[in-house]
């Protein structure tokens, strides 16, 4: 599946909530639902720079793909990073790189989160895209 399909898949899915806290306890399951990292990840090479909570991400090329796995001490946090892994992971590097996150403003989850959440997603994002490239660059 293309990571354009997943994330109107992803703004379907919150477009049948009603209001933010049946959004936000949605998203509390996504994370419960999470592929959990190896505990041998979890140091202070795979944490995310600029997020309030811990979040540690660890990527690795499985046939062409990136594969994330991911944690967080916080439920929302772990909700947000969910969404992020299921957009794009077990995609080539270069469609990672190339996918734009207009779906964050669809589902409207950068006007609901706090400023230092806001930017923790900015951070989430921006370390997914550079794992990406760092891997597309051993492709080429």
């Amino acid at each position: 599946m293309k990571i354009k399909d997943i994330q109107n898949d992803i703004i379907d899915e919150f477009a049948m909530f009603e209001d933010w806290m049946q959004r936000y306890e949605y998203m509390i399951d996504l994370g419960k639902s999470l592929p959990l990292i190896d505990e041998k990840y979890k140091t202070e090479d795979h944490i995310i720079k600029g997020c309030q909570s811990k979040v540690w991400v660890h990527a690795k090329l499985d046939d062409d793909k990136l594969i994330f796995t991911a944690d967080s001490d916080a439920i929302i946090t772990k909700g947000i990073i969910a969404i992020l892994i299921r957009s794009y992971s077990n995609q080539k590097p270069q469609d990672i790189i190339d996918a734009d996150t207009a779906f964050i403003d669809e589902i409207g989850l950068k006007e609901h989160l706090s400023p230092t959440r806001a930017n923790g997603l900015v951070s989430m994002i921006k370390q997914l895209k550079l794992y990406a490239i760092a891997y597309q660059t051993q492709l080429n």
